[in-house]
């Protein structure tokens, strides 16, 4: 599968609105709203993948190997050094058609990539699972919850 013309375009913004979601954060310290969008872009970037064409249900982007193809969710999540350790990513979509989750983490000034980390999916269905937390129950984990159950894959050299 090659990237459509759509998700080529689709990068191409993204490239563009990154440094503007970085400058846009120092002057009002809030982020923008693009963050999910553009950690799907640095993944794709860093690691080589392929974007998933614009509303694919349940995967945002393609690892080609030797195996075969592997169906990718990407997370993001962009903090400064005085952020909250208990920062939550976005809802994961449960039972989605995808073999794991990407998690991209950012400086939430320049929206550079600080560290990827990847779980397996159903590494992922079982902390879901796991009993006592709402937050959870609608499919979302902290940053810490994540990271424990996943292997950081990429960090800057």
């Amino acid at each position: 599968m090659t990237e459509t013309p759509e998700a080529q375009r689709v990068r191409e913004i993204l490239a563009e609105v990154r440094p503007l979601a970085g400058e846009y954060y120092r002057l009002t310290g809030k982020p923008l709203g693009v963050t999910g969008e553009i950690a799907e872009y640095v993944a794709a970037e860093i690691l080589g993948l392929e974007l998933a064409p614009p509303r694919t249900e349940g995967y945002d982007a393609i690892r080609k190997t030797s195996n075969g193809s592997q169906r990718i969710q990407i997370k993001g999540r962009a903090f400064g050094d005085g952020s909250s350790k208990s920062q939550r990513i976005g809802k994961i979509k449960r039972d989605a058609p995808c073999d794991s989750v990407m998690l991209v983490l950012m400086d939430n000034r320049t929206f550079d990539p600080r560290e990827i980390w990847e779980a397996t999916s159903a590494n992922v269905e079982i902390a879901l699972a796991l009993p006592g937390s709402k937050s959870r129950e609608r499919g979302a984990l902290s940053v810490t919850a994540f990271k424990r159950i996943a292997v950081r894959i990429w960090l800057p050299s």
